[in-house]
């Protein structure tokens, strides 16, 4: 555990600079901050992880190349205690639950106040996990009623769901894969292999599924 004292190492990762640079200011005007660094995409992140051994990361999930998701299974493959905050623009649950379950230590939106994001970074850092309390009422209701995302969109992989966000919201196969980094061929076999695991046969159903789950319409960061 991160002693309350001690200074915090941060690592921003956001493929906007311009939100980067909000985010520094805050952290920066707060106690026991130290160094503050940044990335712009999960790969690099991985890369910077390893090299400065900051006390947490705080994420953003829609960003291009691998994303958020993959982005924290391969921090905490390297390292098991590597603590994640998810800063994100989505406040849909099934974003936020995927986000947990992949090991993220607390969820965020961009819709809160500077105040939040300081108290979920120290929280985090002393230990504990965060989130966003209109977010923490939401899942409490929903493990009730037993409404998170327990269906079909839970087996899709992190890539698959994030290809799967996009192609619901009408994005073309082409416009999809320059939105990922990825080749026009392998976002064709994503598609293929989504359809197949969410029984449904074309992009109409797949927008259709995504509106009953909450995932439309998805803002354009």
């Amino acid at each position: 555990m991160t002693s309350v004292s001690a200074e915090l190492n941060v690592l921003l990762v956001d493929d906007h600079a311009v939100v980067r640079a909000g985010y520094k200011t805050y952290l920066s005007f707060s106690e026991n901050i130290g160094e503050i660094y940044e990335a712009d995409r999960g790969e690099v992140a991985c890369q910077l992880y390893s090299q400065l051994q900051p006390d947490l990361v705080v994420l953003d999930l829609s960003m291009p190349g691998i994303g958020g998701y993959e982005t924290i299974r391969r921090l905490l493959s390297r390292d098991a205690n590597a603590k994640i905050l998810v800063f994100s623009i989505h406040n849909e649950l099934v974003f936020v639950t995927r986000a947990l379950k992949a090991g993220a230590k607390g969820y965020i939106t961009k819709n809160s106040g500077p105040e939040t994001l300081v108290a979920a970074v120290k929280k985090i850092a002393q230990g504990g996990t965060f989130v966003e309390a209109e977010l923490a009422q939401q899942l409490v209701m929903a493990s009730i009623s037993g409404s998170d995302d327990a269906d079909a969109i839970r087996l899709l992989s992190p890539r698959e769901f994030d290809v799967f966000c996009l192609l619901a919201n009408g994005y073309t196969t082409q416009k999809t894969a320059e939105k990922l980094c990825l080749s026009y061929k392998t976002v064709c076999n994503y598609g293929t292999t989504i359809k197949e695991k969410l029984g449904v046969a074309t992009a109409a159903e797949m927008t259709l599924l995504a509106t009953r789950r909450g995932l439309l319409p998805m803002p354009e960061k």
